[in-house]
């Protein structure tokens, strides 16, 4: 019996048929690892022609550039249906509108889709804090266990992602997600638009081996004629030789591809901005009022916000609560520290306090532990003061 996510339920269940056996639903994803792996990238679909399209419905099924028409103006997006008559991106403008006469050209308006992008990495923020901006329209994201936010795997993860975008900034995404930042990068690119494949570990060399040379990242132009050149067309032609034949080719480069050319990538996501908070989240498969439950739960996330605390060597001296009700309200309580901290008991402390205040009836669909006012972990949990429960400041955002 296969594992495999259903896009529509974000879920990943046993597939004993073609359809998700829970909501009928066709879109599923199949994959061994598919619960295993964790990093990601996401690529927005023609992603400036798709906001204009979005704002112009009437365009909703036209051929749509965004460029700046005549002189020497190029193609920045062809929508879907302008490719299909041979329109592209970096394509001088005239080339285009003499393959796609009828297209609608509309200019760009940067300052809209930069907006847009910020809207969308909210919602890759409520799944990771580490997320890494390629450009507007497209990110990585570390979804392992020590960085994902939600508990559930980085897989359902990514599909709830997709379904917030569009169902939020009405456009839709492609993701890649595999074990390292090249895999998951070529992934994202192999059932553009609204896709979602996933490349293993234990496939990928033979996934590499037929593809162009052009495709290993790093390698442009100038490099790739002259590995055709000497005969490397394929990575498999790039596998065949050694390290140190790469190398002696290649220079520095050669390790590198060494590196890709069989699957392996040791880069990191690495995010742009100082990541302010760390917080760990999951949501009930049933509602619950119960302290001990709540309690329960809070424990497990408290020990996951302490080993990235750890892991980043950084420690925080506010901790919050997050509760969103069965009927979709959303609760945060704080509480400030004395000092910082880094300790699973103090941040769990804090929190059981704070669920014994809120957990008065009411029934919760989520709840979420997080630490807040990030500094240097030198100053952390000084040892005289290891037993001290913090006072509740009133914090109530």
């Amino acid at each position: 019996m296969t594992r495999a996510l259903c896009r529509d339920c974000c879920e990943i269940g046993e597939m004993t048929q073609a359809v998700c056996g829970r909501c009928g639903s066709g879109r599923l994803v199949s994959h061994p690892d598919i619960a295993d792996l964790g990093i990601a990238h996401i690529d927005c679909d023609a992603f400036y022609a798709s906001v204009e399209k979005r704002d112009r419905p009437e365009l909703a099924h036209e051929p749509v550039i965004i460029g700046h028409a005549g002189g020497r103006g190029v193609v920045l997006t062809a929508c879907y249906v302008a490719r299909t008559f041979g329109a592209r991106s970096a394509m001088p403008m005239f080339k285009a509108l003499d393959l796609c006469p009828h297209a609608t050209v509309i200019p760009p308006d940067m300052a809209k889709y930069k907006r847009v992008s910020e809207q969308i990495r909210t919602i890759f923020a409520a799944a990771t804090s580490i997320i890494e901006p390629v450009s507007l329209d497209e990110a990585y994201l570390d979804l392992t266990d020590d960085y994902r936010t939600e508990a559930p795997p980085a897989a359902e993860a990514l599909a709830h992602i997709a379904a917030r975008v569009e169902r939020e900034i009405g456009i839709t995404v492609s993701i890649g997600l595999s074990c390292n930042k090249f895999l998951a990068k070529l992934a994202s690119e192999l059932e553009k638009p609204r896709g979602f494949s996933v490349i293993g570990r234990a496939e990928a060399k033979s996934f590499l081996a037929p593809l162009s040379v052009r495709k290993i990242h790093g390698v442009g132009a100038v490099t790739a004629r002259r590995m055709e050149e000497s005969g490397l067309t394929t990575v498999a032609h790039l596998q065949a030789l050694s390290e140190q034949d790469l190398v002696a080719r290649f220079g520095k480069f050669g390790h590198r591809l060494a590196q890709f050319a069989h699957g392996n990538d040791d880069r990191i996501v690495t995010p742009d901005r100082p990541v302010k908070s760390i917080s760990a989240e999951t949501t009930f498969r049933q509602d619950t009022g119960s302290p001990a439950e709540l309690c329960d739960v809070a424990r497990r996330l408290s020990e996951r916000v302490a080993a990235q605390l750890v892991r980043k060597g950084v420690a925080g001296s506010s901790v919050t609560l997050k509760l969103k009700t069965s009927d979709f309200r959303v609760l945060t309580r704080s509480r400030s520290l004395p000092y910082p901290t880094q300790r699973q008991a103090t941040i769990f402390q804090t929190v059981a306090a704070l669920i014994e205040r809120e957990a008065d009836g009411r029934t919760f669909r989520l709840i979420g532990v997080g630490v807040s006012e990030l500094g240097s972990a030198e100053a952390a949990d000084p040892t005289d003061l290891f037993s001290f429960l913090p006072a509740d400041d009133g914090g109530r955002r």
